[in-house]
Formats: structure tokens, C-alpha cells, sequence
């Protein structure tokens, strides 16, 4: 029986974390829950799978959770980020699922790494601005570390256990390219948040779905790759594939071509890693070769996806670089959703913070967060100016 935290619990990650528990009772158990605003559905996932720990970012939402627990069962109740980085290190804790949108889930999960935990790793900022520092953090400490997206979960799959890197020539990350690949260029100055939260493929909270169709995304997902894998940005590549069957690709040197495939749902790489080095069902549909009619590929258009050529830029300055291109994105992006710039002024706002912004040398992950914050500032200035 392996006792689970569930970072980020109410949001879409999370949903399909539980699912999976809650099919396999007999393998796994809740140890803790966190949430940020869904104060309410908190409460009812305690009352479901009785956790002996929530987690909740304020003092006033513990307050909320206080309130609206009716349910008799009452778990030790911990706030903010302290709460977070405790949980992620008790000794009941076997997994640690870092479900945690954005920079807010940086901390937690590098505390997780430091205590040696096996993290299912679905935050991308993780790895985005703290790389180097995180994988340093899992190595000395003996953590196991499994990727939850999708792209990064089929590559690990991919992947010899033993000696992955040994005869391995690239990695080719693929995307669906998000509802507006058939858009032209001068179009995507009139596209609605509304219009870019509808994902063609994949069901996705605002933030990642925005990033989808900026192929953001993908950008931090190349970035993540480099560090999962310890590998060049020569060594990896991008493919438009839109009806998001092949979750990526692994080349090796004598032109041996391994993909994995499977339907839209993240309950099967979720479930992939909660089993580890296991596998087991779920409720996801089984995928139906014969019902393919074909799969596309195509290579990604720079000009319709600035922010995609911006992450490689990044990625080869260093980890300075891509704290401001993350830290700038997200402050962007929720401008578009609030209407404040059009969704080609997000691009157009990460390149203008990367020009300006010096980056510097980040050695701990407190420097990173502080930074993170500098950039976040500027980039609110920048807008508003």
C-alpha cells in the first residue's frame, strides 16, 4: 500500500490522479491534498478519500474549509507554502504528485526531492526555472522522479531503463498545435480567450490551454525535456502531429524510430507512473489501431508560434533566461485572459521582458523565487505602461 500526496488535488491533473486511487484501493491510499481557490471541492474530496492532511494557501481559506466540513472528517489542516513543503516531507508520504500550476509549486516539490520522495512530476515550471538545481536535488537525495505530461511520459517509456542515453540520436516532442494552426497569421490578432481555451484535443484548465495555442507549452516542454533527459537542444525536436495519437518519439543512432501512442486521457501516463515500474488498469477507453484514418506530421511554423522559437532561445541562455521567459508568460497570458492585450502581444511581451531583463546567476532555489517575482513585477509594469 503506497501512501499518495496529491499537490494541486482539485484541478484537472489531480481529477485523474484520484480516479486512478480511487479504482485501486487495495494499492494506494491519500496521505494529503492540497488546493489553491476550490476551497469547497477540497471538502468534498476529504470526505471521499480521508486524508490525514489538507493544504490550503491562506489563513482565510483555512478559515472556509473549517466552515464548510460537514462531512465529520477532519484532517490536520496546514496553510501556504510551509504547509506544503512539511507535507512533501513527512515520512508517511511514499509518492508526492506535483500537480501545482506555475512557480507556486517550486518550492514543494524541491523539498520533496530533498527528502527523497518518489514525485510524479506535473508541474512544468519545476523544471523550467529551477532545472539544474531540481535534477542536482533528486540525484543527491535518491528521489525517483516520473513525468506526468503526456510528451515526457511517452519518451521515458521510449527509453531503455538501462544506459537511455547510449544510443540515442534525438527526441521529437509532438504537438497538436493548438486550435488555431489553421488560422492565418493576421487572424490571431482577433482570437478570443474563449476561442483559445478550446483545446481541439486535450481537456485543459485556461492557463495551459492559452499555452497550447502560443506553443508555450511546448517551449517549456523542450526545456523540461533537456533536463529530464540531460540532453542537447540539438538533440531535440518539435513535430506538429494535430491529431495527438503519437505522444512523442525516441530516434536512435542506426535509424530505429520507437513512439508511444494512446488516446487524450492523462490518466494513462498518470497511471504509468503511479504503478512504476508496474502497470495497471484504469478507466481510460483502450485505444483502437483500425479506427486510425491517418496521422499527420508537419515541422512548426515560427512565425505563427514566436513563443515557440522564444523557449529554444532560452534554453540555450541558461535557467536566468528561462525563469524570465515562464515568469512573463504567465503574467501575460492572464492579461489576455483579463483583456488587457491581444493574444499576439503575449509572444510580443516575452520577447520584449527577455531583451530587457538581465538575467542572473540563480544558485538556490530562493534566488530563483526571488527573481521569479522581479520579472513578474516588470512584466505587470510593462503591461499597464
Amino acid at each position: 500500500m503506497k501512501s499518495v500526496v496529491v499537490f494541486g488535488a482539485t484541478g484537472s491533473i489531480g481529477d485523474s490522479t484520484l480516479d486512478i486511487i480511487a479504482s485501486h484501493p487495495d494499492r494506494y491510499k491519500v496521505y494529503a491534498l492540497s488546493a489553491f481557490s476550490r476551497v469547497e471541492k477540497l471538502v468534498g474530496l476529504t470526505a471521499k478519500f480521508l486524508p490525514a492532511v489538507v493544504i490550503v494557501p491562506t489563513q482565510e481559506a483555512k478559515e472556509e474549509f473549517i466552515r464548510l466540513n460537514n462531512t465529520g472528517v477532519f484532517p490536520e489542516i496546514r496553510v501556504g507554502q510551509d504547509g506544503l513543503c512539511k507535507t512533501a516531507q513527512d515520512e508517511q508520504a511514499d509518492i508526492v504528485v506535483c500537480a501545482i500550476v506555475g512557480a507556486a509549486g517550486l518550492a514543494s516539490a524541491y523539498a520533496a526531492a530533498k527528502a527523497g520522495k518518489t514525485i510524479l512530476l506535473a508541474n512544468k515550471e519545476v523544471l523550467v526555472t529551477a532545472g539544474e538545481l531540481f535534477m542536482n536535488a533528486v540525484r543527491a537525495h535518491g528521489a525517483t522522479l516520473l513525468p506526468l505530461d503526456s510528451e515526457h511520459n511517452a519518451i521515458f517509456q521510449c527509453l531503455p531503463s538501462q544506459n537511455p542515453k547510449q544510443h540515442l540520436e534525438k527526441i521529437i516532442v509532438t504537438a497538436s498545435g493548438g486550435p488555431f494552426r489553421q488560422f492565418s497569421v493576421d487572424a490571431l490578432e482577433h482570437v478570443t480567450p474563449e476561442q483559445a481555451c478550446k483545446h481541439p484535443n486535450w481537456s485543459m484548465g485556461r492557463k495551459i490551454s492559452v499555452d497550447s495555442a502560443t506553443m508555450l507549452n511546448k517551449g517549456l516542454e523542450v526545456i523540461e525535456a533537456k533536463w529530464l533527459f540531460d540532453l542537447s537542444p540539438e538533440q531535440i525536436e518539435v513535430v506538429i502531429h494535430p491529431q495527438s495519437i503519437i505522444h512523442s518519439m525516441v530516434q536512435f543512432i542506426d535509424g530505429s524510430l520507437l513512439a508511444q501512442l494512446g488516446h487524450h486521457d492523462m490518466r494513462i501516463p498518470i497511471s504509468y507512473s503511479l504503478a512504476y515500474p508496474e502497470r495497471i488498469t484504469h478507466n481510460a477507453a483502450k485505444f483502437d489501431l483500425s479506427a486510425l484514418s491517418q496521422l499527420d506530421f508537419m515541422p512548426p511554423d515560427l512565425t505563427r508560434y514566436p513563443c515557440l522559437r522564444l523557449a529554444f532561445e532560452a534554453m540555450k541562455e541558461g535557467i536566468g533566461a528561462c525563469t524570465v521567459l515562464n515568469a512573463s508568460n504567465e503574467i501575460a497570458v492572464q492579461g489576455f485572459l483579463d483583456g488587457q492585450i491581444k493574444f499576439t502581444q503575449i509572444a510580443q511581451t516575452i520577447e520584449s521582458m527577455l531583451s530587457k531583463i538581465q538575467a542572473p546567476t540563480l544558485s538556490s532555489i530562493d534566488e530563483v523565487l526571488v527573481f521569479d517575482q522581479e520579472v513578474r513585477a516588470k512584466t505587470q509594469d510593462y503591461l499597464a505602461s
